[in-house]
């Protein structure tokens, strides 16, 4: 979550790579308070006023983990190829006995909770939390806090002024206090922008475009074809502009993928001809909210893309708490379609917390740890670490070392904001998605792809789509050049927040780099989807989504498979990557093209000749990209130019960068280099 209030932000100084210091320090006397545990906004956000003291709200306090030096330890000795302990995972027996809080502890903190007046909801598995409900007022006297509500993002969020702090024996177990501001993660996912216009500003969000019913293809595969020449006049005066270059799209709403062109094109048919499709694994999804129509959505897919059905045998919604939704969720036929479509052999278990707020997700995705539900969790979600409250951070961490160390895969989307500057940095510093961000965590970015007619890879490059305006509707800019902004594109970076782990020793910066691998994201390339949309006729549309939302599901089934062939857990996927040969991940280099968009304009004053790089800025320091014209479907004689390859602040390079990590899996020899 980041404002957009355009208030310089104000830092609270808790130092980088602060994971060692989230815990407790001694407050007033009989208090500890539990540092770094307030959230950001609340010291540039508009504040307006105390919160309902009436309301109901529910909070959770985190326990510390026993012995967390000594899981740390564990957690490096597991992932070292020279250790005797190689890929021996702890049990989850083994897990609880020796870093598990006690039953006692537990114990405390339920003490301390009623003491307070606030009604126990839960105790999370292996006493790691304690849940617990009440109104504002008593929650705000049970941690000493003032809870105030803030406009942030044009929405009403509520957080805490200062840290919470908890007295009597609970004091010392206590890590973190969730649910005392309303943050959550949001979803990176993205289609081609519906009813686009320049903005006055920043760039606005994208919308989705629905456009076809069961049955057709209504996008072409053929995303790029060939070279065109556009011409445009002014109604009833100059400027008049002539535009050549790449052409993108024929079909009227452009190009996306059904699953047989990416199988093709990462030669996963052949794994599976060789038995290894998903068989005998699960990819675990955690989304929240969930959907009334996925399993017919995804059967709907299923069928009319040659994947096999998905059943009660194959397929299970499992809901953390009673959840609600009145409408279908793109979000979630992203993550389930597409992980059935990369691994149809696999097991899909669907994990559904009640809302999007950290408490509720971080429970969400411990339930799926704890219970080894599979070998390997997909989330496509994400919050700015910026704005998130360290103490989140620390929780998100300890959840996906505990992952790791059990012999599971925590695979987070890098998101698709680029370095989250927005071409604004006086206003936006550069930051990083979280959980993503987690050392114990894999982070995946996102490319753009273009395929030939049969389904080998043209090219890719780094997701990264900046947009100019070229015609609207018989109005053309006198200077074309200056209407560019950077659209979306893959998440990446250096966190501010967590020290670069050992596996990425290698790779230049400072921090945890993000992200580690990438694949398919760029909407203007991206994959089909199948879902019910309320009111359309038919019901049922195909639609095209991209986003690290789309890159998240893919990678985390490519692992499964993984999994399936090495027969046996293989653990977090990011220590192993950055070791593969040549053959196993395609390394993303920057990609141009001969035919990239020049043009000329002509005014009452003087013609004028634009090169492509001129056309397509800002380029925040990219030199090579790949450019087209679109002829944007919705209106009559609106023209866009759209530019591959430009990520908001970061760039591709050879080898490791920000954009796409290691690069991209070449699927049958990614996942053939771990069978023993």
């Amino acid at each position: 979550m980041h404002s957009k209030n355009m208030l310089p932000r104000i830092f609270l100084g808790i130092g980088l790579f602060g994971v060692a210091s989230s815990y407790g320090v001694a407050a007033e006397t009989g208090r500890v308070s539990i540092e770094h545990n307030t959230p950001k906004f609340t010291a540039s956000a508009q504040d307006l006023g105390p919160s309902d003291p009436t309301k109901t709200m529910e909070v959770s306090i985190w326990l510390k983990p026993h012995n967390k030096a000594t899981l740390d330890a564990i957690a490096k000795d597991l992932y070292d190829p020279k250790s005797p302990n190689f890929r021996h995972f702890l049990s989850h027996a083994e897990f609880a006995a020796k870093f598990a809080p006690t039953a006692a502890e537990a114990k405390s903190v339920q003490d301390f909770l009623t003491a307070s007046n606030l009604k126990i909801v839960s105790v999370g598995p292996n006493n790691f939390y304690v849940r617990a409900s009440g109104t504002t007022s008593d929650v705000s006297k049970a941690f000493s806090v003032s809870l105030h509500d803030y406009e942030v993002d044009g929405k009403t969020v509520r957080g805490n002024t200062g840290d919470p702090s908890v007295k009597g024996p609970a004091a010392q177990v206590v890590a973190a206090v969730a649910g005392l501001d309303t943050m959550g993660y949001t979803h990176p996912l993205v289609s081609k922008t519906s009813g686009l216009k320049l903005p006055a500003t920043a760039p606005g969000g994208p919308t989705s475009n629905a456009v076809s019913g069961p049955g057709t293809y209504p996008f072409d595969s053929a995303c790029f074809t060939g070279k065109e020449t556009e011409s445009f006049t002014s109604a009833g005066s100059l400027p008049d502009a002539t535009y050549t270059g790449n052409a993108y799209a024929n079909a009227s709403d452009g190009c996306g993928y059904i699953p047989k062109d990416i199988q093709e094109a990462y030669n996963l048919t052949g794994l599976y001809k060789e038995g290894y499709d998903g068989k005998g694994q699960t990819i675990v999804i955690v989304d929240w909210c969930g959907s009334p129509t996925i399993t017919q959505d995804a059967n709907a897919f299923s069928a009319q893309f040659g994947l096999p059905a998905l059943t009660p045998a194959n397929f299970q919604i499992i809901n953390t708490a009673p959840s609600y939704c009145a409408a279908p969720d793109a979000e979630i036929n992203i993550d389930v379609e597409w992980a059935h479509a990369i691994a149809p052999g696999a097991s899909i278990d669907l994990v559904v917390p009640p809302s999007a707020s950290f408490q509720d997700i971080d429970e969400g995705v411990f339930y799926a740890v704890n219970y080894g539900l599979g070998s390997v969790i997909s989330g496509s979600y994400g919050s700015e670490e910026y704005y998130t409250p360290p103490s989140y951070l620390v929780t998100e961490d300890l959840i996906s070392e505990t992952a790791a160390v059990l012999g599971i895969s925590t695979d987070f989307s890098s998101g698709d904001d680029g370095d989250f500057t927005f071409d604004f940095p006086k206003y936006y510093p550069k930051s990083v998605s979280a959980p993503a961000d987690s050392p114990y965590a894999t982070a995946v970015g996102g490319v753009s792809l273009s395929l030939a007619s049969n389904h080998s890879i043209n090219w890719q490059t780094g997701w990264g789509t900046n947009i100019n305006l070229l015609d609207d509707e018989s109005e053309v800019p006198d200077t074309p050049a200056i209407n560019g902004f950077f659209n979306f594109g893959s998440g990446g970076g250096a966190s501010a927040f967590y020290a670069k782990p050992a596996y990425q020793s290698k790779v230049p910066g400072g921090g945890r780099q993000v992200p580690d691998i990438s694949w398919l994201a760029d909407p203007y390339t991206g994959g089909y989807i199948a879902i019910s949309v309320p009111f359309a006729e038919p019901e049922l549309q195909y639609e095209v989504y991209g986003g690290t939302s789309l890159a998240c599901p893919m990678f985390s089934a490519l692992w499964a498979i993984a999994n399936q062939e090495y027969g046996a857990p293989l653990g977090q996927a990011a220590p192993y990557l950055y070791t593969l040969p040549a053959t196993a991940v395609t390394d993303i280099v920057p990609v141009g093209s001969t035919n990239d968009v020049t043009g000329t304009v002509t005014t009452t004053k003087k013609t004028t000749s634009y090169t492509a790089a001129q056309l397509a800025a800002p380029l925040e320091g990219s030199t090579t990209f790949i450019s087209a014209l679109w002829n944007y479907p919705l209106y009559q004689d609106v023209v866009y130019l759209l530019t591959f390859g430009t990520d908001s602040g970061l760039k591709v390079t050879t080898g490791y960068d920000n954009v796409t990590g290691v690069g991209v899996p070449n699927g049958k020899a990614f996942a053939d280099y771990f069978k023993p």
